[in-house]
């Protein structure tokens, strides 16, 4: 019991780091950016290539591809995200979900259908792992993996704090007419928190391409646990990220420990649960509204209405 929690923790560090760009651009843009997966694959298909055809190991490869990925944010923020949410808050979501389609079917023209992996180019790291007392073994990705969330996360909490860009995104994620009367340009902002977005995404990616195989529509998978662990943890939410994680990993280890199929029923069951139950505290404001409707009092207001001759 004590190694399936171990592992489960560990397996928190991966899901946080892949559901660190979907929470953050959500609590700066309220962009629920469906495209996350397969922007992910893609990086981690970027890493590949420049592993497998010009000797670049995927860590020094990193250096190549977060930037280049911080780029693709800032332009897909000023000629795509930009335009669409002046459409309203659909518009952004279907835009995203429009370019998952372009990305899984250019990527698996160029690649095709066969998987890919990074793990031959790290060594022994992918499987490489710490004997701890009781024959538990901790794998040293898995270990790489969540210090990295925890790294990220309090980055990112520090950075949006402390340093005068940071307070920005927040005051523009806040009210961004407002933030335009002080001298805050949310244009510019918006798209600097995007190609923020985009290198978590890239980080993401490497992990991918590290501890398993990817193809061309891996990166649908990768989505729903980067969704289930930031609403389990609280949308928007930094920390609450990485405890959306720990629970989501916890949930799939110990369901994996009942079932062989209950790796991802656990998982799934969860979110769905943490979901149901935050449906049920704050309540829609539709129900709200028939709710009261549908009390006595109000009944006998309406029908005085109807009988009153003005």
């Amino acid at each position: 019991m004590i190694n399936t929690l171990i592992q489960g923790l560990l397996l928190g560090g991966y899901y946080a780091v892949i559901a660190c760009g979907l929470s953050f651009m959500f609590s700066v843009m309220r962009i629920i950016n469906l495209a996350h997966g397969s922007l992910a694959v893609a990086a981690a298909y970027g890493l590949w290539l420049l592993a497998a055809k010009a000797g670049i190991p995927p860590f020094a490869g990193l250096l190549i591809v977060l930037p280049v990925m911080a780029v693709i944010g800032w332009l897909l923020q000023r000629y795509i995200l930009e335009r669409s949410a002046r459409g309203g808050t659909l518009l952004p979501i279907l835009t995203t979900f429009g370019l998952s389609i372009v990305i899984d079917n250019l990527l698996f023209e160029q690649f095709g259908a066969d998987t890919r992996s990074l793990a031959p180019f790290i060594g022994n790291l992918s499987y490489a792992s710490w004997q701890l007392p009781d024959h538990i073994f901790v794998g040293k990705l898995a270990v790489m993996m969540m210090v990295t969330a925890i790294l990220i996360l309090g980055g990112l909490q520090f950075f949006l704090s402390r340093f005068a860009l940071g307070r920005a995104i927040r005051a523009t994620a806040e009210d961004p007419d407002t933030a335009g009367l002080v001298g805050i340009d949310a244009r510019r902002v918006n798209a600097v928190a995007t190609a923020i977005t985009m290198v978590t995404i890239g980080i993401a990616g490497a992990f991918l391409g590290m501890r398993a195989t990817f193809s061309p529509y891996a990166g649908g998978p990768q989505l729903l646990f980067a969704f289930e662990a930031a609403v389990i943890g609280g949308a928007g939410s930094l920390w609450g990220t990485l405890a959306g994680g720990i629970v989501l990993g916890l949930a799939q280890s110990l369901g994996a420990q009942l079932h062989p199929q209950g790796f991802l029923i656990g998982g799934h069951a969860v979110f769905l649960l943490v979901l149901f139950i935050r449906l049920s505290r704050s309540r829609l404001p539709v129900l709200d509204k028939i709710g009261a409707l549908l009390k006595p009092s109000a009944l006998l207001n309406l029908r005085a209405r109807h009988r009153s001759p003005t």
